[in-house]
């Protein structure tokens, strides 16, 4: 894709650099208080959430090791299998030692992620927590709600920060709208 065509497609800025920063620093605040002393293990759910947990993690003052997963869900129609292709797994092979907190880029049917929680927590962690950058409540498909939610936003197509199109867009620093109607 050349760059002015990339340049199009980014129909507005939704949520800014500064708003992200902002509310990440905050919640990272938050986080470093609720497991000072405790075991943590960071989550991204990959390939979207590397951006926001690289700052995130930034921000924890708790010491934490991290991991990675990618998972995807086989549905038919709207309706789960109930069955997690894991395509990446954790490292950690044990997870009963550690309060587990998984990044998401975005939560919006939240099948996946409802799926991802259910198999994390037959590991048997201390505790397990989501905290996403985007909720999109009006997308959701199934009962699942993130602990934390930096930001909701209504149901458009967002790039940036880790979210892309076609691989596309995840180099942006804010989160715009994508431009359908290039």
């Amino acid at each position: 894709m050349d760059t002015a065509t990339f340049n199009k497609r980014i129909k507005r800025v939704v949520i800014t650099e500064e708003e992200i920063r902002a509310k990440i620093k905050e919640v990272g605040k938050q986080l470093s208080k609720e497991y000072d002393g405790k075991p943590l293990l960071v989550v991204s759910i990959l390939k979207g959430a590397f951006v926001f947990m690289a700052d995130m993690t930034r921000e924890l003052s708790v010491p934490h090791e991290i991991d990675f997963m990618i998972a995807s869900s086989y549905y038919e129609g709207t309706v789960s299998s109930g069955v997690v292709n894991i395509k990446l797994d954790l490292a950690h092979t044990d997870i009963s030692n550690f309060h587990v907190l998984i990044l998401e880029d975005i939560v919006d049917t939240g099948r996946t992620l409802k799926d991802v929680v259910h198999l994390l927590k037959g590991r048997k962690p201390l505790s397990i927590k989501v905290v996403t950058l985007l909720d999109k409540p009006d997308r959701r498909l199934v009962e699942f709600n993130p602990d934390i939610s930096l930001f909701t936003i209504p149901d458009y197509f967002v790039i940036g920060y880790g979210l892309d199109c076609g691989e596309f867009f995840r180099n942006l620093p804010y989160i715009a709208e994508y431009n359908t109607e290039i």
